[in-house]
């Protein structure tokens, strides 16, 4: 199927696109602030610039979009028809370096916590139970 908008549209379209502070960070940093966690956010100090990082738990959390992030096996995850042979490199490239960047905190010995968009907006109360479970050690 075409793009239904013009090129200079969809172009608008795609730089609104945020890359920190989405609905879903914020979501999750609410429930993080109000369950009595303190945390600092995007320190570019370590790889990957992570979305949360708890200090004094030596966690990072990284919110990650399905579409961007290819959830797999999650409908969100789905690849545009235009242009698909950009796409799909877009997409390995994104997996590839969330990846690394995973490993190079795990190697610098920060735990990594990846928390999924549809799983937050789905069951926000199971995530914040999964990170707590983690967080004291018990994953």
């Amino acid at each position: 199927m075409a793009d239904t908008v013009s090129t200079t549209h969809r172009s608008w379209n795609m730089s609104r696109i945020r890359g920190r502070d989405t609905e879903p960070e914020v979501k999750l940093r609410s429930l993080l602030h109000r369950a009595g966690y303190r945390f600092r956010l995007h320190d570019r100090k370590l790889p990957g610039r992570p979305d949360i990082v708890l200090p004094k738990y030596w966690a990072t959390i990284f919110v990650h979009g399905c579409f961007w992030h290819r959830h797999e096996g999650c409908s969100n995850a789905t690849t545009p028809s235009t242009r698909p042979e950009f796409w799909v490199a877009k997409f390995e490239g994104n997996v590839a370096r969330d990846r690394s960047n995973a490993e190079r905190l795990s190697d610098l010995g920060w735990r990594v916590i990846v928390v999924w968009e549809c799983d937050l907006m789905k069951d926000p109360g199971g995530i914040l139970s999964t990170i707590n479970s983690t967080l004291r050690g018990d994953h």
